[in-house]
C-alpha cells in the first residue's frame, strides 16, 4: 500500500510548488475521494481536526518549519516511491487536485471548515486550540460520498 509520503511526492512532482497547507488539503480531499470513488484508502495515515483544518500529523512532522514545499526533497528520508500508486489511485488524486488547485490555501481551510468531517472531529476542541481528534475514515466516506 502507498504512503502519506508516496502521495505528496506524486502531488508536488506532477504540479510542482506549494504551500505545505495547500498540500495537506489537497492530500485529504484525494484520500476521502479515494474512500468514496475507489473504496480502500490511498494510505494508512490518518489526519487529525486542526485548527486550520485537517492534518496528516506525519506528513506534518516531514514539512515543519516550512511554508513553501517547492519540490519533494524534503520527503527523502521517508523513502517515498510514487510507483506505489496504482493507475486508479493516480486517475483519483489528478482528478481531485486537478479540480481544486487554482484554489489558495485558505480557501482550502475555509471550505473544509464548512465540512462536517472537520466539524464533528473539532467539536471538543477550544477555539484555535490544536487537537489531535482523529477524522475517522467512515466520516470522510459518508460525508463525501453525498457532498462531493
Amino acid at each position: 500500500m502507498a504512503s502519506v509520503f508516496d502521495v505528496a511526492k506524486y502531488i508536488l512532482d506532477k504540479y510542482g510548488a506549494m504551500s505545505a497547507m495547500k498540500l495537506q488539503k489537497l492530500i485529504f480531499y484525494s484520500q476521502a475521494m479515494s474512500l468514496v470513488w475507489d473504496d480502500v484508502p490511498l494510505f494508512e495515515e490518518e489526519f487529525e481536526a486542526w485548527a486550520k483544518g485537517p492534518v496528516c500529523r506525519e506528513l506534518f512532522q516531514a514539512h515543519k518549519g516550512k511554508f513553501m514545499l517547492n519540490n519533494s526533497e524534503f520527503l527523502k528520508p521517508y523513502k517515498p516511491d510514487t510507483s506505489n500508486l496504482t493507475q486508479e489511485q493516480r486517475e483519483t488524486i489528478n482528478a481531485v487536485v486537478n479540480s481544486l488547485i487554482d484554489f489558495p490555501p485558505y480557501r482550502l481551510s475555509d471550505m473544509v471548515h464548512q465540512e462536517k468531517p472537520w466539524l464533528d472531529a473539532r467539536k471538543n476542541c477550544p477555539a484555535g486550540a490544536r487537537c489531535s481528534n482523529i477524522i475517522p475514515k467512515t466520516s470522510m466516506i459518508e460525508y463525501y460520498a453525498k457532498n462531493w
